[in-house]
């Protein structure tokens, strides 16, 4: 169990006003008394379970970190914790997705919770943050509002790894004087850009964890995001915009050749690939593009080359690789897959893609340096994109100044990314669960593998300290042809808090998934620790108890 009394990295609250213990429980209404120095709590509220709530508990909203930016611009870190009457002696802390920018509800719920069984719902105590920014504090940014704060480094730094340092133990200090004593046991949970957050946290704050919940995480963030500058350009080389480029049955076909070249791998011809690992040598993309006199479950060649080119993903001219490889997977022709890379229902974006718009403004204003000041509308930000220079401006995800002592890389990757260990993090007794989706369109799960690899060849003991979960099927969060409903804060807390290291885990195909073969929902599946596949034994079709994981 941990209890961060040191200072953190950016210490924006005194230490001795974190180190003095708790003298006695400090009702709900009086939490403003007990406030470290800096922080103000602009809310104290008994809240009764309901529709704001699962259970009884006492939510304070709180401001600290409160200055004015280089760039004259009011900044402040801003949070919400939620302290149980029926404490269960556990503590999490629930890292952000996106651009963050919102005090997110801090429930800790979502993909790897199972719907309705909160980290809250289960007597957790829960704070989440804005991570030192406010999203919507600059409408005349039009779109590009929402990423501006790259402008500003301090924001930068808060948004990479300083906001999780400077709130954690301000957090454990509040939740140690509501209740009269220090957590049990200490946990940090978030999901793609929160995952990084989590990942950063292992080894920037080592001691600080128990144990780590980390799904699809954007550890590699900046690169990632050239990315989309690649898919635009390789998109618009084969369409006159990216909604018309590729149709959903186009898309579909692909997902089916994939289906038809490696669903029978498990040892059962269901509709679902199990075996997205094994299904790489497999399934030939070629093989879909059409040949001369066939016009049905093929594409044009030349977007089939298009697609190739995205699945192997952005190089500068000299051929050296900017990010990594896309696995070939069913999840090709889900709905996520398209909102990131092609189209969008939402009329303010002009029915543009993720990427195009909001994707665009945070390469542009927050992972390259210097930053790019782009206009908010959907037309300049994929402008932005179509102009990006694998040469030139690729490089400016490393690159520093002086305005900008630390690179985009330095300040929102891992420091170890390239050459992980974890050792610190394991020598404090520290426990890393990891699940990604295979078909995961904004993140590479080879990206993932790849760390999980190093990890492997760098840390013999590495599978004391982290595992890793494929997700078959998964786009970036539940969707697709995919077991996506699972329980692996329930194994976390077991492995930390038990010694039982984890093992496979069934997974649900949701009955309210259209994605799913209808034929399959409701059935369960197991995932397999990487890099295991699953492989079915005989017996009901229907159940994970019918399959081994080898």
């Amino acid at each position: 169990m941990h209890r961060l009394t040191r200072s953190a990295p950016l210490a924006l609250v005194p230490l001795l006003a974190l180190a003095a213990p708790a003298a006695a429980q400090t009702a709900c209404a009086d939490m403003g008394t007990a406030a470290p120095e800096g922080v103000t709590i602009v809310e104290a509220a008994e809240v009764a379970a309901g529709d704001e709530l699962p259970v009884a508990a006492c939510r304070l909203r709180g401001v600290m970190a409160e200055r004015t930016g280089a760039d004259g611009r009011p900044y402040a870190l801003r949070f919400e914790l939620n302290l149980p009457t029926d404490w269960s002696g556990r503590f999490l802390h629930q890292f952000n997705g996106g651009n963050d920018g919102a005090v997110v509800p801090a429930l800790g719920d979502g993909t790897g919770v199972p719907t309705g069984d909160s980290a809250l719902a289960r007597g957790f105590a829960v704070v989440s943050s804005d991570a030192g920014h406010q999203g919507d504090a600059n409408p005349e940014a039009g779109l590009a509002g929402s990423n501006i704060f790259g402008a500003e480094f301090e924001a930068r730094r808060m948004y990479g790894y300083g906001a999780v340092a400077a709130l954690h133990p301000v957090a454990l200090a509040l939740t140690e004087a509501h209740y009269g004593r220090v957590p049990d046991y200490v946990y940090g949970y978030g999901r793609s850009n929160g995952g990084r957050h989590a990942m950063i946290a292992a080894e920037r704050m080592p001691e600080a964890f128990d144990g780590l919940l980390v799904g699809y995480p954007g550890f590699n963030l900046p690169r990632a995001a050239i990315q989309h500058a690649w898919d635009v350009q390789s998109t618009l080389a084969v369409g006159d915009t990216l909604q018309s480029a590729f149709s959903r049955e186009e898309l579909s076909t692909v997902a089916g050749a994939i289906v038809a070249a490696c669903d029978g791998l498990d040892g059962l011809e269901d509709g679902f690939v199990a075996n997205p690992m094994a299904c790489q040598n497999s399934f030939d993309p070629e093989s879909v593009a059409c040949t001369d006199g066939q016009n049905s479950q093929c594409i044009a060649p030349e977007k089939m080359d298009a697609l190739i080119r995205m699945h192997a993903g952005p190089s500068n001219s000299a051929g050296e690789a900017l990010y990594t490889s896309w696995p070939w997977d069913t999840g090709i022709g889900s709905g996520d897959w398209r909102f990131w890379k092609l189209e969008s229902a939402i009329p303010p974006w002009e029915n543009q893609p993720l990427i195009a718009v909001m994707g665009a403004g945070s390469l542009a204003q927050v992972f390259t340096t210097p930053p790019t000041m782009v206009a908010g509308d959907p037309a300049s930000l994929q402008q932005f994109l179509t102009e990006f220079d694998f040469d030139a401006d690729a490089a400016r995800v490393t690159a520093t100044s002086e305005d900008f002592p630390e690179s985009a890389v330095e300040v929102m990757t891992p420091p170890d990314m390239d050459e992980p260990t974890l050792e610190a993090f394991q020598q404090a007794g520290g426990k890393m669960i990891v699940f990604h989706g295979t078909s995961d369109p904004v993140f590479s799960f080879r990206d993932t593998t790849d760390w999980f690899d190093r990890l492997a060849a760098n840390n013999p003991d590495a599978g004391e300290v982290a595992v890793l979960y494929p997700v078959p099927g998964m786009p970036h969060g539940q969707g697709g042809t995919s077991a996506d409903e699972f329980d692996l804060l329930s194994e976390l807390v077991d492995w930390v808090e038990n010694g039982a290291a984890p093992e496979r885990v069934a997974a649900t195909v949701r009955a309210d998934n259209e994605e799913a073969p209808e034929a399959l929902r409701g059935a369960t599946r197991p995932l397999c620790l990487y890099p295991a596949e699953a492989a079915y034994q005989g017996g009901d079709e229907m159940s994970a108890d019918s399959f081994a994981c080898e």
